[in-house]
């Protein structure tokens, strides 16, 4: 399934595929939230070969949803999947290392056991802002008591 868009030319070539496929390959070009969501929960999954990622949201959906994401250590991605616990990660910017990493994803797709431990353990990750929210709370409570230099 492909939702998004992009460069004219990526857009037409998958209308042609999913023209000469309907029944393999979705394509809906343009942007809509609520269908995102639905892909991504519904998917196995999620492919997030990022070049650059500040923070990334859609790796923790993919976590929340139970559809193992495969990233780029980068940014945000780096931070919140571990490779073969919660997803699978690749570091070089480069289409081999990130083929030879969805290998290893679908590797371990084909073993239930496997795939279903790195989903059940994506789910359980608590990506909220709780903990930092706590982290803020702490550091106020001891410059309220201790003065500005105790901040940290």
């Amino acid at each position: 399934m492909i939702l998004g868009t992009g460069d004219p030319y990526y857009q037409d070539m998958w209308r042609a595929l999913a023209a000469g496929h309907p029944d393999r390959i979705g394509v809906t070009i343009g942007f809509d939230e609520a269908l995102a969501h639905l892909i991504e929960a519904g998917a196995d999954l999620f492919m997030m070969p990022s070049k650059f990622e500040p923070c990334g949201l859609n790796q923790m959906y993919s976590l929340r949803y139970g559809t193992v994401p495969v990233v780029r250590a980068v940014g945000g991605l780096a931070d919140t999947v571990q490779d073969g616990v919660t997803g699978f990660v690749f570091r070089e910017y480069l289409p081999e290392a990130f083929f030879a990493t969805l290998e290893r994803a679908l590797a371990a797709f084909r073993a239930p056991g496997v795939w279903r431990a790195l989903q059940v353990e994506g789910m359980r990750q608590d990506n909220s802002w709780d903990h930092s929210a706590q982290e803020y709370v702490t550091i106020y409570e001891r410059v309220i008591t201790q003065g500005p230099e105790a901040g940290g």
